[in-house]
């Protein structure tokens, strides 16, 4: 029986991206909210992640950029009286929330109706104890465990069980708190980590070598149940699966395997009353049928998005009609329209997904993976063939990788096969890549077996791929390579480029890029070209037409017709998450798609990535599951032959695509390649600057020693440091004296005019501004300015915002506009624009400007009531619009955008904020106040108002005195301040009392770290003196170890500051719960 309709149902979203909870959760609530809708339902979302699709007006009835917790989603209860909940579309964070309001009283007593699958069988399936006696009552296999509430009952049980064994925390996601432990030393160590993020933590045997496969499974009230899709992953048990390269439809079962996980599935979503859709995921003996259920997953996960993208199945959709009360024989295929949602999907194709990791960005983090998760995006990539897919998702992680094969400026050679050996049975972020060395060193397929336990039927498949190559290199010159082998490669994933790197020489004046065009036109004269395939969730067994696309030299002919009529506009994706790009591009391009429509053209999408919205089978007309590398996109335009291409709104990944695409006379709607190419261009855009007499921070390339002490005499310490060319700021640092630049020009491998070091003076103490705008032929129509918290030296992207500005001089908002209109005009900018400066004692400079949208347009454009990508994808295609002024100077409201940080994921990584950027996400959450502001906005991230105690450790003298006043504060408002020895001194001295702690390496009463394994803090405050190697290390264990307890940490004197003042000034109960309409 289904609900009725017209009743208010409160959605809870997952937050701040993170590792192990990402953008997948967009893509699922901004379906669920679409089916809730269509269904005439009110929607409320709380989701304090600005950036997101599903946070948009257009999509919720009323959003609450509000923290995920009991105490505020309490308070929206109270406002809105909503009569339905649903829980399965945010995450584990959305889970857990559920479940404390459950657990205390709330539903039950305000009324309020969990749509989808109980609370309780939640339960059953998170509390692994529970989850555990209920499988073995069903006479279903799990992994013999315990459930443990102490150290010493763990190595106990550890004992009864045999080492090696894994640890896993409950109610966590992603693999949080996770580990192996091969004897009582590790097993400890872990432990104690793990009750930091759950009160129940789970000792159970390892199953090494074991292959790990997933079921995602729907069902219905009526029992009705179906399997959506099977994965297997490429590694075997003992890598995360989120950490692991995944194949859809699995490929080593045989059917008996496959239909009995199927049964096995069907009999446990049956058995927890699943109402709607639900993960299983099995360990599969490789040598008998003998299996274990690892976990159930009852909401969407990582593993449904990809499920749905791979099958073209609208999971999430159709979870959200079952949840309200529709049975699966009742509900049309979304994406088909002639067929039901009753049945499975079949595929004609494979899909491989594959993780991005990001670990050269954490200091200290190792790259070695396992059991709880690292990587921070991963790429779906279809084919006809397993070879194809892998090759194609390869160059889909954006990481300079041609494919498979031929990588050479990506890996260091390894000379000792003793060590390639130990790095494959010890698997790192670099695996795929020791995969080939082992084939390219001769090592048998039966010993990398034998050493990774990956499946031999995928080393076989690498192995085709590896001899192709071998066969591409028998032939001297690419021209001589017969039709036959060229098709070969083709269907085997190889791409022109990783062809014409094979035969490049050095010797010759000739660059891979020319040989790779020359291939093209070879390819295209000789009619060798992919064809497009529809995904249809049919495999074609039934006439249907749908918009969900891919290219494969696996077919004969084209699946759809195109209408080549010039209505069409292509927009280029953001790509594969990663540190620096992230949903806030997504929701870029899903607004101009909409805007694209509006505009009455066909919306083209060509984006790779299964977590976003973009990639969603309803979002725009046609829609390519494709690499966004130069010959795929010059492969989709020669198909479609669009009014234009959009470039703009996908962060750095179409920006870098630009100037090739101008060569193949690609029309680009809006600013001139030329532009673009001046700006991205470091040289090119400082002489324009110096031309227009517009003030920057001084800085040179640089190539040897002498220059580089010569120019730092010059410009004096401290300065900043980075190789040429750098995106997110990799591996650049700021150095304070001239100890710390030895140590850095040391570590250095190399300096010389092919890998120069960009030296900048670093301006101390200097307030960070941004201005996100939109012009048409160089005048600006539109802009926002928003000021970071802290100071130059943290990367934007890791910097809390504030919109409208609040401690900006008047006369330096005037400079900033008067310096951004010079330069519009000088580069004659059509479309989004970004520049970041700098002000010092009201001098402006610019450090930076980006002709494309920022990762602020969502923030900024949700807070001032004002869509600028609708007005820019406008202006882009042509249409006449006038100049809008921003009302930021009379709004009597302001958003702060805080960034979420992943380092609880990272083991040994410095959770230190700097030059380069680290976070993997962000909220925004609006007030009437600052306080009220950043207070909600912090919460959201993660931190929690102390209760008693407070470590402090001041840095240098001068962040001492910057936070004096806010340590005055604590003392008066009755917190108990702990200190180091210099802070205790000097607090001392200002007459604040506190309880001196002794540093890591005193060995006495009183030792910090102690302290913090004891949680004898609610919140620390750590400051580096610098960002040197040694000061950071001074100080790593504390900031480290608070991170590994779960304590909140704070690295940055300006952003405590700002925390303190607000948790000081304003209580929990004060903060108004106000929903984004009602601030105007």
């Amino acid at each position: 029986m289904k609900i009725n309709k017209k009743k208010k149902v409160l959605i809870l979203g997952s937050g701040a991206l993170k590792i192990g909870e990402a953008g997948e959760f967009d893509y699922s609530g901004t379906q669920a909210i679409k089916a809730l809708k269509e269904e005439g339902f009110y929607t409320i979302l709380i989701n304090p992640n600005i950036a997101t699709v599903q946070t948009s007006k257009e999509i919720s009835d009323k959003i609450y950029f509000l923290p995920l917790t009991s105490f505020f989603i309490k308070k929206v209860i109270d406002k809105e009286k909503p009569k339905g909940i649903l829980l399965s579309f945010g995450g584990q964070t959305a889970l857990n929330c559920g479940i404390q309001l459950f657990k205390e009283g709330i539903l039950e007593r305000k009324k309020i109706k969990v749509l989808g699958t109980s609370i309780e069988s939640i339960i059953q399936s998170e509390d692994r104890e529970l989850f555990r006696r209920n499988l073995n009552r069903m006479n279903i296999k799990t992994t013999k465990s315990f459930v443990v509430n102490s150290v010493d009952h763990a190595i106990s049980y550890a004992l009864q069980i045999g080492f090696p064994i894994i640890i896993r925390s409950a109610y966590t996601l992603g693999g949080l708190g996770s580990g192996f432990a091969k004897n009582i030393h590790d097993l400890k160590k872990i432990v104690n980590k793990a009750f930091s993020y759950s009160s129940q933590v789970v000792i159970e045997e390892y199953l090494e070598g074991w292959k790990e496969i997933e079921y995602e499974i729907v069902r219905d009230q009526y029992d009705n149940c179906i399997a959506i899709c099977n994965m297997e992953n490429f590694d075997p048990i003992g890598i995360h699966t989120g950490e692991s390269i995944v194949v859809a439809p699995s490929q080593t079962l045989t059917n008996s395997e496959y239909y009995k996980l199927r049964e096995l599935s069907f009999h446990i979503a049956r058995d927890l009353k699943i109402v709607g859709e639900c993960n299983v995921q099995f360990a599969l003996d490789p040598k008998s049928e003998d299996y274990r259920v690892i976990e159930v997953n009852a909401r969407l996960s990582r593993s449904s998005a990809l499920a749905s993208k791979a099958t073209g199945y609208p999971l999430a959709f159709v979870s959200a009609k079952l949840s309200i009360g529709y049975g699966l024989n009742e509900l049309k295929n979304s994406v088909t329209k002639t067929t039901y949602a009753f049945f499975e999907p079949a595929l004609d194709y494979i899909v491989c997904k594959i993780p991005r990791w990001d670990l050269k960005k954490f200091y200290g983090v190792s790259n070695r993976i396992g059991s709880s998760m690292k990587s921070v995006g991963e790429v779906m990539a279809i084919g006809g063939s397993f070879e194809e897919a892998l090759q194609k998702g390869i160059r889909m992680l954006d990481i300079g990788m041609l494919g498979f094969i031929n990588n050479t400026k990506n890996k260091k050679k390894i000379e000792s096969i003793h060590l390639l050996k130990h790095l494959l049975e010890k698997p790192t972020d670099q695996r795929i890549m020791y995969l080939e060395e082992a084939l390219e060193k001769g090592i048998s397929i039966k010993e990398i077996h034998l050493l990774t336990k990956i499946d031999l039927w995928f080393l076989y498949q690498l192995d085709n791929i590896f001899q192709t190559k071998k066969d591409l290199l028998f032939y001297d010159d690419w021209l001589n390579i017969p039709d036959e082998l060229f098709i070969k490669a083709k269907k085997e994933g190889f791409s022109d480029r990783q062809i014409a790197s094979l035969f490049f020489d050095e010797k010759k004046n000739e660059s891979i890029y020319a040989i790779e065009k020359k291939i093209r036109k070879y390819r295209k004269q000789k009619n060798i070209l992919p064809f497009v395939r529809q995904i249809d969730t049919l495999a074609a067994e039934y006439p249907a037409h749908t918009n969900y696309l891919y290219l494969t030299y696996h077919a004969v002919q084209h699946d759809i017709i195109y209408e080549k009529d010039g209505k069409s506009v292509v927009t280029l994706g953001s790509g594969v998450y990663r540190i620096g790009s992230s949903v806030e591009f997504d929701w870029c391009c899903v607004n101009a798609l909409n805007t694209i429509k509006k505009e009455s053209y066909r919306s083209i999408m060509i984006n790779y990535n299964p977590e976003t919205v973009s990639t969603d089978f309803d979002v725009c007309d046609r829609l390519y599951f494709e690499e966004l590398t130069l010959e795929r996109v010059l492969d989709i335009l020669d198909l479609e032959e669009p009014k234009g291409t959009i470039v703009s709104m996908g962060g750095q990944i179409p920006n870098n695509l630009v100037v090739k695409l101008h060569e193949n006379k690609v029309p680009i709607l809006g600013t001139s390649p030329s532009s673009i190419d001046k700006v991205e261009n470091r040289y090119k855009f400082s002489k324009a600057m110096d031309d227009l007499d517009i003030g920057q921070p001084k800085w040179k390339e640089l190539s040897d020693y002498n220059s580089i002490y010569r120019f730092v005499e010059e410009v004096d310490y401290p300065i900043l440091v980075r190789p040429s060319y750098v995106l997110s700021g990799a591996d650049m640092s700021v150095i304070s004296n001239h100890e710390e630049l030895e140590i850095y020009l040391k570590n250095k491998v190399s300096i010389s005019p092919e890998h120069p070091l960009v030296i900048t003076e670093f301006i101390k103490n200097a307030k960070e501004i941004e201005l996100d705008a939109i012009s048409k032929d160089g005048n600006i129509l539109y802009y926002a300015i928003s000021e970071h918290v802290e100071f130059a030296g943290v990367h934007s992207g890791d910097a809390t915002l504030v919109y409208p500005p609040q401690n900006i001089y008047l006369s330096t908002l005037k400079e900033i506009l008067r310096i951004s209109k010079i330069i519009s005009k000088h580069f004659n900018i059509t479309g989004p624009f970004n520049i970041q400066f700098l002000s010092k004692e009201n001098v402006v400079k610019v450090i930076e400007c980006n002709l494309r949208a920022s990762r602020s347009f969502p923030f900024v454009s949700k807070v001032s009531h004002f869509n600028m990508i609708e007005l820019a994808t406008q202006v882009l295609l042509g249409r006449k619009k006038n100049k809008k002024e921003p009302d930021f100077f009379t709004t009597n409201f302001l958003g702060v955008k805080a960034s979420q940080f992943s380092f609880s994921r990272l083991q040994n990584a410095d959770p230190i904020l700097s030059v380069d950027m680290t976070s993997t996400g962000e909220v925004g959450c609006l007030g009437h106040t600052f306080n009220e502001a950043i207070l909600k906005a912090m919460i959201s991230v993660g931190y929690t108002i102390p209760k008693k105690n407070i470590l402090i450790s001041g840095g240098p003298i001068s962040s001492k005195l910057d936070i004096l006043n806010v340590c005055k504060l604590l003392h008066e408002k009755k917190y108990i301040l702990f200190s180091t020895e210099g802070t205790n001194n000097f607090l001392s001295n200002n007459g604040i009392p506190s309880i001196r702690v002794n540093w890591p390496d005193i060995k006495k009463d009183q030792n910090v770290i102690d302290l913090i394994k004891q949680r004898k803090f609610d919140l620390i405050i750590n400051i580096p003196k610098n960002l040197s190697k040694s000061e950071l290390d001074n100080d790593y264990e504390i900031r480290r170890s608070a991170v590994d307890f779960n304590i909140p940490l704070l690295t940055n004197t300006r952003l405590a500051k700002a925390f303190i003042q607000a948790f000081c000034n304003l209580s929990m109960d004060e903060l108004p719960i106000t929903s984004l309409d009602e601030y105007i």
